[in-house]
């Protein structure tokens, strides 16, 4: 652990790699295009495209960290799931996005794409890939609530972020939406559609925070039938997915909730297995012990500045 705590120290960006059990190993990424040598990004790169491959051996995702192109993952979390021979078998990609509302901006975390190799679907890997990294960053940012968004068509999915964040809007179970929903809807989808591969063209219903006609800008492999989209255990999410989304057309829900202390216990308690548990929270110690370190070195070293203080002589 200390070893990983130092590689932390100095580097404004989460590298993280811990065993959650059953042989398998996740490595988590914050921002790599900024600070990762190039070799190891195109091996970065490889993973994520071989698992997307096998997800999908008949199409080509060409949008976010799939377009080479792109600067994606200088602002994505990038979370990989290994098994114990080295072979990626999960990938998600969360997207930073810093949306202009008033009076102050605000920092967003996209849940972004998920992806499982075919023939490791049982493995059950959904608090991995889809609360592990929300929760490291809320431990990361000092355990101040941290804004995410979702958007997709599946069912399941629809239920798993209602129940593993807070406040999470739309949802068969939920109270109307506040104004911060809508501001953070609205902003999301003004300047930030791409991160999803959703085109200008297609609409927005802010009142139920439906994208119509959604997989038109580079996501449209990712389309499903209501046949084919996975239901969840509970109907009343299936129920009001059929309600609100059109899958003859394409359209998809945009969720917005919060990774906050009450999230965060719900998902240690519900989500996280109980064989889990102290590897988490030992990468939750790592973690906020390196924010730790970081700050009471800047504050010994009386020869650099740090916020409003300035080295001793500073102004000769």
């Amino acid at each position: 652990m200390l070893g990983a705590i130092l590689r932390n120290v100095g580097r404004n960006y989460l590298d993280l790699s811990l065993r959650t059990g059953a042989g398998l190993r996740v490595r988590v990424y914050e921002r790599p295009g900024v600070w990762m040598e190039p070799a190891l990004l195109d091996a970065l790169r490889a993973d994520l495209n071989a698992v997307a491959t096998q997800c999908l051996p008949d199409e080509q995702l060409d949008y976010g960290v799939f377009d080479p192109a792109s600067d994606a993952l200088n602002r994505s979390i990038v979370t990989v799931v290994s098994d114990d021979t080295g072979r990626p078998i999960a990938i998600n990609a969360l997207a930073l996005m810093e949306l202009d509302i008033q009076p102050e901006a605000v920092e967003v975390l996209h849940l972004g794409l998920v992806m499982v190799v075919p023939d490791q679907r049982q493995q059950k890997l959904s608090w991995v890939l889809y609360g592990l990294t929300c929760f490291l960053i809320f431990v990361r940012r000092q355990m101040r609530p941290v804004w995410i968004t979702s958007v997709t068509q599946v069912p399941a999915v629809v239920g798993m972020v209602d129940q593993m964040f807070t406040g999470v809007w739309p949802s068969p179970l939920s109270q109307p939406h506040s104004l911060s929903h809508m501001m953070i809807a609205r902003a999301v989808m003004a300047d930030h559609r791409h991160v999803f591969g959703v085109a200008d063209a297609a609409g927005f219903d802010a009142d139920r925070f439906v994208i119509t006609d959604a997989y038109t800008g580079g996501s449209d492999a990712l389309a499903k039938t209501w046949d084919v989209a996975a239901k969840h255990r509970e109907d009343a999410y299936n129920a009001f997915c059929a309600a609100h989304l059109d899958y003859t057309r394409g359209d998809d829900l945009l969720q917005v909730g919060q990774m906050d202390m009450a999230a965060m216990r719900t998902y240690l308690s519900r989500e996280v297995p109980r064989g889990a548990i102290l590897r988490i929270l030992g990468a939750a110690t790592m973690v906020a012990l390196s924010r730790v370190i970081l700050p009471v070195t800047y504050w010994a070293d009386s020869a650099k500045a740090w916020g409003i203080l300035r080295p001793s002589g500073w102004w000769k």
